[in-house]
């Protein structure tokens, strides 16, 4: 073998192992996988998480993610709602066990301190993440979510067996519902949340097609969980907005001081009422919604 080819077969295995011992650029993590929640990821930019709320799926953001580009935008779906199998939320709590593996999603796929968004029940998952993971976040906000809904159920200063007692009998009337009378409380249910009749089909089919059992257990964790005393612990700036449903008759004064009282604990809050909308205000108040997640993101 001549010198040069020597020469060349030398440079080449040096070559080689150097490029073996080195990181792949752009080596992508494995797949998060999780049986309580699966994540779909849209746009670039800055990370923002946004979770729906009960026997709701990602759909409800879909108007809000177009009208704001600029953000990474990770869509949560609740496994058991809209559709999806109900996996590891088939029995006990949904919502509690669903803010962890949020949590997880945050760190497996490091993000950095993601802005977090919920909705209804994505609004408890996110006080959940942001006070049991406070340093997983940058700030919070919670759509149309008081934090005790055992408040409205059994009136205020229940003592927790008596929450318990009302939660259980709503969870007996949901469960003794025939199918027709199950669609029937959908449809009045989504009117009662969806002032804009052109969303509320899709509300109605995500309904329909979550897991019952699923639904009603989380419905139950809903009523009974009390996070009020959680609340000091949440650091974040939170945003919380809300309306007054159209079957509370309270003077305006009198409701709004119920939310104040309710979220006093919060060390940086802001709270908003949303006038003329229901429930879901993305869908009912969408420019005015749009531009309070616009203040509340940070700036791309």
């Amino acid at each position: 073998m001549d010198t040069k080819m020597k020469s060349r077969r030398i440079w080449l295995a040096s070559t080689v192992a150097l490029l073996a011992a080195l990181p792949l650029a752009g080596a992508l993590a494995a797949p998060f996988e999780s049986n309580r929640i699966t994540v779909r990821t849209e746009g670039s930019g800055p990370d923002v998480v946004l979770i729906p709320g009960l026997n709701s799926s990602p759909r409800a953001w879909a108007s809000t993610v177009a009208a704001l580009p600029g953000y990474r935008y990770h869509l949560v779906h609740v496994s058991g709602f809209a559709g999806q199998p109900a996996g590891g939320n088939k029995e006990g709590t949904v919502a509690a066990p669903v803010a962890e593996e949020i949590a997880r999603y945050i760190r497996e796929s490091k993000l950095q301190q993601p802005a977090v968004i919920g909705h209804s029940m994505g609004g408890t998952i996110g006080m959940m993440l942001a006070s049991r993971h406070p340093d997983s976040l940058s700030r919070l906000m919670v759509v149309d979510m008081y934090p005790f809904l055992g408040t409205f159920f059994a009136g205020p200063g229940a003592a927790p067996a008596r929450v318990e007692a009302v939660a259980d009998g709503v969870v007996a009337g949901m469960r003794s519902a025939a199918p027709e009378e199950r669609r029937k409380r959908a449809n009045d249910t989504i009117a009662g949340m969806v002032n804009t009749e052109a969303m509320r089909e899709g509300a109605i089919q995500d309904s329909m097609s979550s897991d019952p059992d699923v639904s009603i257990r989380a419905y139950r964790e809903l009523i009974v969980t009390n996070l009020i005393p959680e609340l000091p612990k949440i650091g974040v700036p939170m945003t919380v907005l809300y309306v007054q449903p159209k079957n509370v008759p309270l003077p305006a004064e009198q409701f709004d001081a119920v939310y104040k009282a309710g979220y006093a604990p919060v060390k940086n809050l802001s709270l908003k009422r949303i006038s003329d909308s229901a429930h879901f205000i993305m869908w009912d108040q969408p420019q005015r919604f749009q531009q309070e997640v616009k203040a509340f993101l940070p700036a791309r």
